[in-house]
């Protein structure tokens, strides 16, 4: 029975090309990219920057639930840009990226902050599509069953949303 086991688990296999990526992840990057289609169709500067951010910090949070590895118990708790440049070192630089404009997210959501200009709304929204186009070619998403079409068929381009306001 134990080897009956074995041969079943062991003959379903993905080739380096077509990666599956859990639910989690998979529920994630759709997330975001609600979240960045959604952003394009607010008018206040304000709510497109923090829109962004956070569909930017959906997609990082699909990484590190596809890459990390189980840690101790004792590990303490660090932001998901931290754990983004440790389990996915190429994107390291968006890591920082995103990890310094969350003060301003924060601080705009807590009213705080300056209002958020069009152009950096504008900006951030264009980092975050970039960003979640990387993570998900990263992941190899693109090509599975039914996340092409989510991902990639009627989001709103950015700048044609912003210039037809």
């Amino acid at each position: 029975m134990a080897s009956h086991s074995t041969s079943t688990s062991t003959s379903t296999s993905t080739s380096p090309s077509r990666v599956v990526v859990a639910s989690a992840s998979r529920d994630l990057l759709i997330a975001a990219l609600r979240g960045l289609s959604d952003a394009a169709l607010t008018t206040r500067a304000s709510d497109r920057y923090v829109a962004a951010h956070l569909a930017a910090l959906r997609a990082a949070a699909a990484v590190v639930a596809a890459r990390a590895t189980s840690t101790s118990r004792r590990t303490r708790v660090r932001s998901v840009w931290t754990l983004l440049a440790t389990v996915a070192p190429e994107l390291t630089e968006w890591a920082e990226f995103f990890a310094a404009s969350a003060r301003t997210r924060a601080a705009v959501e807590a009213g705080i902050a300056p209002v958020v200009s069009d152009r950096a709304a504008d900006d951030l929204m264009r980092d975050a599509e970039t960003f979640i186009d990387l993570v998900v070619t990263a992941l190899g998403v693109d090509q599975q069953l039914g996340i092409d079409h989510q991902l990639r068929v009627g989001r709103p381009d950015v700048g044609a949303v912003r210039s037809a306001s």
